[in-house]
């Protein structure tokens, strides 16, 4: 059985977006961030980050027990596992691998500093705030650039659209308000109407 314990975020859609695709039964936990049950002790031993999400796999390979951590990671390692969702053909291959790094790296961790910013933060300065939603923007005008060409990131399908749509989904109205991204939107859409992707963004429900 795997278990995924997850949040309402995308760090924990990401993963569950590939399981639903994969059709793999999983069990959700739900980790309330907001009550701080990500330094519950027994949280801690599964991840001593504190961080979701954890994916807990009993039957993992070679059937020993695997505890998986790092979205991206569990989308790496169920791709692999499955031989789905990560192109054979070699260029179309590095380009998912480049196109998750992207999310990875780029995309998600600006998205994270302009949440943190508007909600953690003491002092609020409009600038700083700006500056990181600015280059959001620029991230998402390169993959909108990448989608005038292609259907997905990669070509087909693949991880590097599970890792991003998150991202996007978060972003949609600032993204909307920008009136010229018009590839990714037809991306976003496209997405948004795979019913196991429906599915995953209610995760944990």
């Amino acid at each position: 059985m795997i278990h995924l314990y997850t949040a309402a975020t995308g760090n924990g859609q990401r993963p569950a977006i590939l399981l639903e695709e994969l059709g793999l039964p999983y069990k959700v936990h739900k980790v309330d961030l907001a009550k701080g049950a990500q330094r519950d002790p027994e949280f801690l031993r599964l991840n001593p980050r504190g961080q979701i999400p954890v994916l807990v796999d009993d039957d993992g390979p070679g059937g020993q027990r695997l505890v998986l951590t790092q979205s991206h990671a569990i989308l790496l390692h169920y791709a692999l596992q499955s031989g789905r969702f990560l192109p054979e053909a070699p260029l179309e291959r590095a380009l998912a691998l480049q196109w998750l790094s992207f999310a990875a790296s780029d995309a998600a961790p600006t998205s994270g500093v302009v949440f943190a910013l508007a909600n953690f933060v003491p002092e609020k300065v409009e600038s700083t705030t700006q500056f990181f939603l600015d280059r959001l923007m620029a991230h998402f005008r390169y993959a909108d650039q990448r989608l005038a060409e292609s259907e997905f990131l990669a070509g087909p399908l693949s991880i590097a659209d599970f890792a991003l749509y998150p991202v996007y989904a978060a972003r949609r109205k600032e993204i909307e308000a920008q009136g010229a991204l018009a590839n990714l939107q037809r991306w976003g859409e496209a997405l948004a109407a795979r019913p196991s992707v429906q599915k995953a963004m209610q995760v944990p429900g």
